[in-house]
């Protein structure tokens, strides 16, 4: 069984080792051996458990929760922002859990909490209830029942939770250390004594203290030592073994006059009483005084510490730089310092439970106020505005009419409103408090700078930059004249500067804005906190606006990996994340997942809001968009449609928005092929733009090019033309003249030329797109390969074979300097010379070509590979031609065994497939497999897509040629006019296609 375990849980990163106890040791030696997980392999059952007592007290050992603090942190009290956030918020942990009275209730609620979250075997938690006093709380904490694991562990992560539900334990724990140092200090004497442990360091933690030297090391939890120096020895070097940890012998000075940290032995009063344990309570402090290697062949260090004084200035100096963070009562202390470690669920609990004990006006309102943040972070904004309407009713009858606290319930109305989009009422809000701080404040006050922040920041999400603008500058004038240059109000200021840069597309300053902002709040703020995530997504929006998709995707996902695990499923925080990750992996054009993340934001979306709000229309949009890149067509009316909806019935029937869901139906119908449905959208959209826009808008040209484009597709040429000479019209007028965009129109309207035949216009065409490109490109451009690509089909195509080897050459030339020589779109080269060849008769240089572009795909791409499949299709077409059909029937094999295993089995490329099989059966005159094939494709496309697709014509005219082969005329015919009737509805009347069947319908009805 071990055996078939092992392999699956080796990688877990939470897993430190496993020991394995089997009876048949030898079975195991060396399939364990490749495992490094495994300890080892016991046959003895009280050997393993000293083991494993040995490796739980390593592992209890190690995971004790540090801070370190360089010489350069305590220079100087500006650098106090730069602190570790552990070492500042377990510090306020203790001091404010310390001050508060628990009663019984309190153990009540440790026990409930532990048997709900299975936390403590029931055995032991039951024996707690029974057993537990305060007299007993170094007992239970040196008892292996789990207690100590789950309050070292809150103390590392800063789980406020189980903290504060474990605060009477915590208190207990520390007043009987107090009580033993008060009893047991006269024994010490006065001079200084050593005590020992040994533990490994992570090498990462291990850096950090090597460069702590002469600063402060804090352990954060409460600290074991011993003093036999050899018992701790031989935890330091079971630790030096381990690749990823430096085993640490900590040799520590105590000076038992100093009493800040009060400790004591307590080896009467633990489980484990035959040991020599040194405890000391919680958030120990010591001067780091040398490290020194102590084993040249392992890990293993000396790290001399002593432990600061009572009268420590720079320790006094850091304690007090954090403690104001935290003002007020104990529980009033508790619940600012829970907003700030980002714990909003257990701050709610805790106030409403002291509103009902309060009589005080005044201090109502403070809880008021932070029920009302509280709910205002889990999107909960009627519960917001009620609370501060409640705190502000308060101070209305109880202050002067411009008393500061009135300015800042209006702020918070005012924010609120802004997080509801109630724009006008949070600018009503955001100004009265503005008012009242103009006339109280100093010019340079802080506060006022917030107030400036709070007014632009809805400027700018009504669009509005211009209005926006001014206020952000006065906002930072304040604060980079008041603030030290770390300060955390600067983090707003530099947000709301970033968004404005990246709302006008100037992304290096948005960036480096953003990323001061993020480097003050690394140095304030646990890892974890929400409002990092906030900044990691404002990061990550711009690199992937500048096209760095991969730094893009890295910062979205620190943020949801902090909003997944600390926020409601449902807070809008974490939809703006999951559409960020869309955004980034649509244009990534990893369209599956694109849409898994889309999907997970309209999921909150649908249940938190209205059935009409505009987000929603956003994330309809979001989703039939990749239904449509991935080309799953049935999918996409449903969310274009539902868009479309909520526009119809929220906006005026000329709003621009409208024209864009016009616009994405229509090309929903195009890929579908209903052209007629597909144009009639189109020309929606179209419609509304040249009613509201000018007549040189850049969303004319872009209508014009879609309708052109439906146009082409159509086969409807002359149409498309016109539609983009009316782009290329407004660009000659809007644009430089050696514009790109210029020369992609050309471009374009040289590939229309050349289907209408007019090869020499088309010439002109490429040689005025060519002409622009040569002058503003590098020579080897890609755009120039595809523009000689194009020139060269020309050539190909007038039977100027030597010019179109030419003008391919040129472009092959290009991507083979360009790109790596196993790059995919190498292959497209391949294939347009292999064409050339092709049509000169030279079949063996034509395969020669394709194979050279198969070979491509085979080195770059999986074998599964969706492009490999096309590119069997292609060597298959060439052997088809070639009249070689057992090698064309291979490679269609090829193509469609790889669709069959990744496609689904309605997928349209497997009709395609299965069409390729029917032709080249046909060829070979075994008609009933030919028709079978045929059948199987009729089957797909007649499920999937619309009856008037010209797909369905395709697969209607094959059956009817085969049908016409085994001589059954009457049902070839039937077929071939099922074919007619859908080009002549879908296809303009002199298309080839159209052509192609009525000549073979008039042959048939001969031979019936």
């Amino acid at each position: 069984m071990a055996q078939q375990i092992i392999p699956l849980i080796n990688d877990i990163p939470q897993l430190d080792g496993v020991y394995i106890f089997n009876v048949t040791e030898i079975q195991h030696e060396q399939w364990a051996k490749k495992c490094d997980k495994i300890k080892s392999v016991y046959t003895n059952i009280d050997d393993l458990c000293e083991t494993l007592k040995l490796g739980i007290k390593q592992y209890r050992q190690d995971s004790i929760a540090m801070s370190f603090i360089t010489v350069n942190d305590m220079a100087s009290t500006k650098n106090l922002n730069q602190l570790e956030p552990t070492f500042m918020y377990t510090q306020l942990f203790k001091e404010i859990l310390l001050d508060m009275e628990h009663n019984e209730q309190a153990i009540k609620d440790f026990i409930t909490y532990c048997r709900d979250h299975d936390c403590v075997s029931q055995i032991y938690i039951d024996r707690f209830e029974k057993e537990y006093h305060a007299q007993l709380a170094i007992w239970w904490y040196t008892f292996p029942s789990n207690i100590y694991s789950m309050l070292n562990y809150a103390l590392r992560t800063l789980e406020a939770d189980i903290i504060i539900t474990m605060g009477f334990f915590l208190r207990h724990l520390h007043q009987q250390i107090q009580h033993l140092y008060e009893h047991q200090v006269n024994s010490y004497g006065d001079k200084p004594f050593l005590v020992y442990r040994g533990q490994g360091l992570m090498k990462s933690d291990f850096e950090k203290l090597q460069k702590t030297k002469g600063g402060l090391i804090s352990f954060n939890s409460f600290l074991s030592t011993s003093t036999d120096k050899e018992v701790s020895l031989v935890f330091a070097e079971c630790a030096s073994t381990r690749p990823d940890t430096v085993g640490i012998l900590f040799i520590m000075s105590i000076d038992p006059c100093i009493k800040s940290t009060p400790f004591a032995s307590i080896k009467e009063k633990s489980y484990f009483n035959e040991e020599d344990e040194i405890l000391f309570s919680m958030h120990t402090v010591f001067r780091v005084v040398a490290i020194k290697q102590m084993d040249s062949e392992n890990q293993l260090y000396q790290v001399d510490l002593q432990i600061t004084s009572d009268d420590d200035q720079q320790l006094r100096t850091l304690a007090d730089g954090i403690r104001p963070k935290a003002d007020g009562s104990g529980w009033q202390k508790l619940g600012n310092l829970l907003i700030t470690v980002g714990q909003f669920n257990k701050d709610e609990k805790f106030l409403n439970v002291l509103l009902e004990h309060i009589s005080d006006e005044g201090e109502k309102t403070v809880y008021y106020n932070r029920l009302a943040l509280a709910h205002w972070c889990r999107n909960n904004y009627e519960k917001a505005i009620w609370y501060c309407e409640k705190s502000l009713e308060i101070k209305q009858k109880t202050l002067p009419f411009n008393h500061p606290d009135l300015a800042t319930s209006y702020k918070d109305i005012g924010m609120v409103y802004k997080s509801m989009k109630e724009y006008s009422k949070a600018l009503s809000s955001l100004e009265k408090a503005l008012e009242i701080q103009e006339k109280t404040l100093p010019s340079n006050h802080p506060d006022l700078a917030a107030s400036y922040n709070n007014i632009s920041m809805v400027y700018r999400s009504m669009e509005e930059y211009s209005k926006a603008l001014p206020y952000y500058q006065k906002a930072l004038e304040i604060q980079e004249e008041t603030l030290p240059s770390n300060h955390r109000d600067l983090v707003t200021s530099y947000n709301n500067i970033g968004f404005l840069h990246g709302n006008i597309r100037d992304y290096s300053k948005a960036l480096s804005s953003f990323e001061k902002a993020l480097e003050i709040q690394q140095k304030t703020l646990p890892f974890n906190h929400p409002d990092l995530a906030l900044l990691y997504n404002n990061i990550g929006s711009v690199y992937n606006s500048m096209g760095e998709h991969s730094k893009a995707l890295s910062f979205h996902k620190k943020a949801l990996e902090i909003q997944e695990k600390d926020l409601p499923s449902d807070r809008p925080d974490l939809t703006t994340s999951y559409i960020n990750v869309g955004n980034v992996y649509n244009n990534m054009k990893e369209y599956p997942k694109a849409l898994s993340f889309y999907e997970k934001a309209l999921e909150i979306q649908e249940k938190d809001l209205s059935s009409n709000h505009p987000d929603l229309v956003t994330s309809y949009i979001n989703v039939g968009n990749m239904y449509n890149n991935m080309k799953e067509y049935p999918k996409v009316p449903l969310f274009y449609e539902r868009a479309l909806v909520i526009e119809q019935t929220t906006l005026p029937s000329n709003h621009p928005s409208l024209a864009t869901s016009c616009k994405n139906i229509g090309m929903w119908y195009n890929h579908l092929g209903e052209y007629s449905k597909a144009l009639s959208f189109h020309e929606k959209a179209i419609e509304i733009y040249e009613n509201i826009l000018p007549s040189s808008h850049p969303d004319l040209v872009t209508s014009y090019k879609n309708i052109g484009f439906l146009y082409d597709k159509m086969g409807e040429y002359s149409k498309a033309l016109s539609y983009y000479q009316k782009s290329l019209e407004i660009e000659d007028k809007t644009l430089p003249p050696n514009h790109s965009d210029l020369a992609a129109s050309y471009n374009y309207i040289g590939v229309l030329y050349n289907h209408l035949g007019e090869y020499s216009k088309a010439l002109l065409c490429y040689e005025k797109s060519l002409e622009i490109y040569q002058k503003t490109l590098l020579s080897n451009h890609p755009h120039l390969a595809i523009l000689y690509n194009n020139i060269g089909n020309v050539y190909n195509k007038t039977g100027e074979y030597s010019k179109a080897l030419s003008a391919l050459h040129k472009a092959f030339e290009i991507q083979e300097q360009t790109l790596p020589s196993n790059y995919p779109s190498l292959a497209i080269a391949y294939g347009n010379i292999g064409s050339v060849y092709s049509n000169k008769g030279e079949y063996s240089k034509a395969l020669s070509f394709h194979e050279k572009a198969l070979e491509n795909f085979q080195k770059t791409l999986p074998s599964n590979d969706p492009n490999m499949a096309t590119s069997h299709c292609y060597m298959g077409c060439v052997y088809e031609k070639m009249g070689e059909y057992s090698k064309a029937l291979s490679y269609y094999e090829n193509a469609l065994g790889i669709r069959e295993k990744t496609l689904p089995s309605s997928h349209p490329q497997l009709a395609t497939s299965y069409c390729c099989m029917g032709s080249v059966y046909d060829n070979m005159g075994e008609y009933s497999k030919a028709l079978s094939f045929q059948e199987i494709a009729l089957e797909i496309r007649a499920r999937t897509l619309p009856s008037s697709h010209p797909d369905l014509a395709v697969s209607y005219s094959n059956i009817g040629w085969i049908y016409e082969h085994m001589k059954d005329y009457s049902k070839a015919l039937s077929y071939l006019e099922l074919a007619l009737d859908i080009r002549q509805r879908a296809l303009p009347p002199t298309h080839p296609d159209t052509k192609a069947v009525k000549a073979s319908i008039e042959i048939v009805k001969k031979k019936v």
